[in-house]
């Protein structure tokens, strides 16, 4: 009897926060992508090798990472499950999805001309895969507690960065049609209209995600020839602004949305620190990742380089010249937990 009741107390808190919040579903870039890209025609994918290597069996999931990616451990600390699958792996079923699925596609952005760039998944075509995917919950769980799911679920939007470093500052177009300024005003408009739809299909929960500190990824770096291979500037003050508009429309929706719970979960400022100050986390090397040479190898470069991949990637902060290691992106989703997510947990 004992024993019951000392299990039933270690159990409760973790029952407690699953019925708060049922499910993750998630929409975004690489940074979320837990393996969508693997089931589409485009390069930009990571189901290979050196990938995956320190997940669970040291398989490549397609996740951009030697291990788990953020919020795989966000599902984690909410007692949910320590995964987050891909909605396109026709190894998972309705019942798997039904208490966490992302529809994030690597390389995509807000921009549908980010999402051309590679022919990745749109964010437009990933809501229309939560509405197959609400379709079938309700067949599932039938239409009371389908609705409650999604109510109680939380909705995790993390995009942007393809939007500036693959789209506009790397290809003509949006650069001849906008000033910085102005581009960052149209995506977020699309933010807000995406958040709407959501709004729209019953979420109530909802993390709306910034950018990192893009001007510190190794790719970028590697490229600052007049900089020393520095920081660039630049970059991070885009990412600045952008967040700062992001933080604002959160604000205003959550006046303007009854029962919405909105917030804006900043990484920013945690990956710069890490980056910054890697020794107090626990890395060895910040400006540099882990695979091949460190400079510039993500996707398939990174895998004709994984004979010189390093041996231990939690001395990293990045694992490829554009994505944290499993290491970073632990300590980045027990950040957000704890300054933005928290009011979930409750």
């Amino acid at each position: 009897m004992e024993v019951q009741i000392i299990l039933l107390m270690v159990l409760l808190p973790l029952l407690m926060v699953r019925a708060k919040v049922p499910a993750m579903i998630v929409f975004g870039d690489s940074s979320v992508d837990a393996g969508n890209n693997n089931y589409i025609a485009t390069v930009a994918r990571s189901n290979f090798q050196p990938y995956g290597r320190d997940f669970e069996g040291g398989k490549p999931t397609g996740r951009f990472s030697n291990g788990r990616i953020t919020t795989d451990f966000l599902s984690q600390a909410f007692g949910i499950k320590p995964y987050v699958p891909p909605y396109l792996d026709p190894n998972h079923n309705i019942s798997h999805f039904a208490t966490g699925v992302t529809f994030a596609s690597a390389a995509t952005g807000y921009d549908n001309a980010t999402s051309d760039v590679l022919s990745v998944i749109p964010l437009w075509k990933q809501l229309e895969y939560y509405k197959g995917f609400q379709k079938k919950l309700r067949v599932y769980l039938g239409e009371s507690r389908a609705n409650e799911t999604f109510a109680k679920a939380l909705h995790i939007v993390s995009v942007g960065t393809n939007d500036f470093l693959e789209n506009y500052f790397a290809i003509p177009g949006r650069a001849s049609e906008y000033t910085p300024i102005e581009y960052q005003n149209f995506l977020v408009g699309i933010a807000e209209k995406f958040i709407h739809k959501l709004y729209g299909l019953g979420a109530r929960k909802i993390s709306l995600g910034g950018l990192p500190p893009m001007g510190c990824l190794p790719l970028e770096r590697t490229t600052n020839f007049v900089g020393g291979n520095d920081c660039v500037p630049r970059y991070n003050s885009i990412a600045l602004e952008f967040n700062q508009k992001l933080s604002k429309l959160t604000t205003t929706l959550n006046k303007d949305l009854p029962q919405i719970r909105l917030v804006f979960s900043n990484p920013y400022d945690i990956f710069l620190q890490i980056i910054q100050k890697p020794a107090h986390y626990g890395f060895q090397v910040a400006s540099m990742s882990c695979c091949a040479t460190g400079m510039f190898e993500m996707g398939y470069s990174c895998s004709r380089g994984s004979s010189f991949s390093c041996i231990d990637a939690s001395r990293y902060v990045f694992w490829d010249s554009f994505h944290p290691t499993e290491k970073t992106n632990g300590i980045i989703a027990k950040y957000l937990v704890k300054n933005s997510l928290a009011q979930f947990l409750h």
